[in-house]
């Protein structure tokens, strides 16, 4: 996905997706919720009565194992692990091996066999677990307790990076005392291109993007308003630009393609004209924080029933993709950069529309019907501990933390995180940081933007990378700084409130209970009436009450309401102690 979130770093980030879960009834509750890459997965997860981590708070002590099975998440442009060298070098000097099991799409399918069937692997990597499933997964035995091992022992490098960072500890802690994930965040925001303010690089995921060549072809202006955008949107269609102007098949224009309600490439920026750019199907990205400290759930609110009820028009006309319920990120991709897609969301440009780059440009963050807008911020760079999970499957956890204990070398998760070295770092500057490939060298020797790069030799994971590092290990790549100053100097203009969700709040057992019980119910019920009424109109008066009805009485919207407020509560007075 793009270019920072699908390596599954940054906390809460997309890390607090959505969780399904099954109801009570004499079985443990469980539940799974994902990020991936690029967008976000939700799996639903379902089992026996799990027994209490018999190894808590001791380490095995059988080391015969060497051969592992790990599961998770990589990229689109991926090829697979089994051919990178990096991670080969890592099982090398570790003295085991690895069996991946990765996969772009249908991770949460996969996942949820896998934990439902207690067919599980020796680990989870890059599935993107919240502090919810890790207790829950913790408590029953299906992950083990981490803590004895993170010990000069078993894993010098993290437990240097612990003594000297122990609030990185404290966040991965979880409301039991145990530690069920490794750590991974990726300190980056606008303080390091110099800014007064330090934004994170994830606060809008989505940048959105138009085909400035076919605007310039039809004589149209960049968009400014939503309504602009629908009459661009409407000559896109009527002339059929894609065939016009690439000479792709006759009727192959798609005015508009995005996901729904994806991380980096939904159709939320688009909402901003209403004032917010939240995923309202997702419970904690549903969430804003207000300025007082109060929270509140959009998909409630007046402004979220004026947007759904506007854009319907537009899918009506056929001008937003009738895929963008169902499409997977390389589907998106394989549309954009085969020039049929006029409008789209993505990271950046030059990753999603390929050799076609240079024809789009950035759209503004678009004022709605009533000269408004606001985006709203997510959050980003926070410690989350989603990304590596042990299971109780593994008998030698100790060898496999060996391999794993390599990713908090910085030079290590500097190749983890971009690319190796001799590809992606060629050399090093006067003060001995490693410089990352530009696009002109990464399209000379590789045929790829640096982008396309990252995404072949990116591996989603356990990735610690401290802000340290950009002054002893490696430079921050220009593709980064490009962002982080669009981030600042562009896109942070069009934000009224800069008040943000802390997604790594951590939750009592009493409140995972009122989540596990509410939950899925809640994030179903919304997406469901969602998609429905951009696909076939807006919610009479009727449909409207009926629905607020049943997030109240059927799925816990007051309850959720309580519980995350009870949970930012805790956290905004942990800060302030601190």
């Amino acid at each position: 996905m793009g270019i920072y979130l699908r390596a599954g770093i940054g906390s809460a980030l997309v890390y607090w997706k959505g969780e399904f879960t099954m109801k009570k009834t004499g079985l443990l509750k469980r539940s799974v919720s994902c990020v991936m890459a690029a967008g976000m997965v939700f799996l639903a997860a379902c089992g026996g009565e799990g027994e209490e981590n018999a190894e808590k708070g001791v380490a095995k002590t059988d080391t015969s194992q060497t051969k592992f099975t790990v599961m998770g998440g990589m990229s689109a442009l991926s090829g697979g692990y089994e051919d990178n060298a990096v991670l080969n070098k890592m099982q090398e000097n570790a003295g085991i091996s690895i069996e991946w099991i990765t996969m772009s799409d249908s991770l949460a399918e996969q996942v949820n066999i896998r934990i439902g069937t207690d067919d599980l692997p020796d680990a989870f990597q890059a599935v993107g677990f919240s502090n919810y499933d890790l207790s829950n997964y913790g408590k029953d035995g299906t992950f083990i307790d981490l803590t004895p091992y993170l010990t000069e022992e078993y894993m010098p490098n993290l437990s240097k990076i612990l003594e000297k960072h122990p609030e990185i500890r404290s966040a991965i802690t979880m409301n039991d005392g145990g530690i069920y994930g490794l750590p991974a965040a990726e300190q980056m925001g606008t303080a390091g291109i110099g800014a007064d303010k330090d934004y994170s690089i994830y606060s809008v995921p989505q940048f959105s993007m138009i085909n400035k060549a076919w605007l310039d072809d039809l004589g149209l202006s960049v968009p400014t308003t939503l309504d602009e955008l629908h009459t661009v949107l409407k000559a896109f269609q009527d002339n059929d630009m894609s065939a016009k102007y690439y000479g792709n098949a006759a009727g192959s224009t798609i005015p508009m393609s995005t996901g729904f309600d994806q991380w980096c490439w939904g159709q939320n920026i688009f909402y901003a004209g209403f004032g917010f750019t939240n995923w309202p199907n997702d419970v904690c990205n549903d969430l804003v924080l207000r300025e007082d400290g109060t929270v509140e759930f959009i998909c409630a609110s007046d402004q979220y029933r004026k947007a759904i009820t506007y854009f319907h028009d537009w899918y009506a006309e056929g001008l937003m993709d009738i895929e963008m319920f169902s499409q997977s990120q390389t589907q998106l991709i394989s549309k954009c950069s085969q020039g049929y897609v006029g409008v789209a969301t993505w990271w950046e440009v030059d990753e999603l529309t390929g050799e076609h780059a240079e024809d789009y440009v950035y759209l503004p963050v678009l004022d709605g019907p009533d000269g408004t807008h606001n985006v709203t911020l997510r959050t980003g760079g926070a410690t989350n501990s989603g990304n590596l999970s042990i299971t109780k499957a593994c008998k030698s956890p100790a060898n496999l933390l060996k391999f794993y204990d390599q990713w908090y070398d910085g030079e290590i998760v500097m190749q983890l995180q971009y690319g190796p070295i001799g590809v992606y770092f060629t050399e090093k500057d006067e003060n001995g940081l490693w410089n990352s490939i530009g696009d002109t060298e990464a399209r000379e020797k590789f045929g790829k933007s640096a982008g396309e790069l990252k995404g072949q030799y990116e591996v989603y994971g356990p990735k610690l990378i401290l802000s340290e590092y950009y002054n002893t290990t490696f430079k921050m790549e220009a593709r980064a700084i490009k962002r982080l100053q669009d981030l600042n100097d562009y896109w942070m203009g069009f934000v009224s409130s800069t008040a943000v969700y802390p997604m790594d709040c951590v939750f009592t057992e009493d409140e995972l209970d009122i989540i596990d019980q509410y939950k899925a119910d809640f994030e179903s019920t919304v997406s469901e009436n969602e998609g429905l009424w951009i696909k076939n109109g807006e919610p009479t008066d009727d449909e409207w009450e009926s629905y607020l009805s049943t997030l109240r009485r059927s799925c816990g919207m007051e309850e959720l309401l309580k519980v995350y407020q009870d949970a930012y509560n805790r956290y905004a007075e942990a800060r302030k102690a601190e």
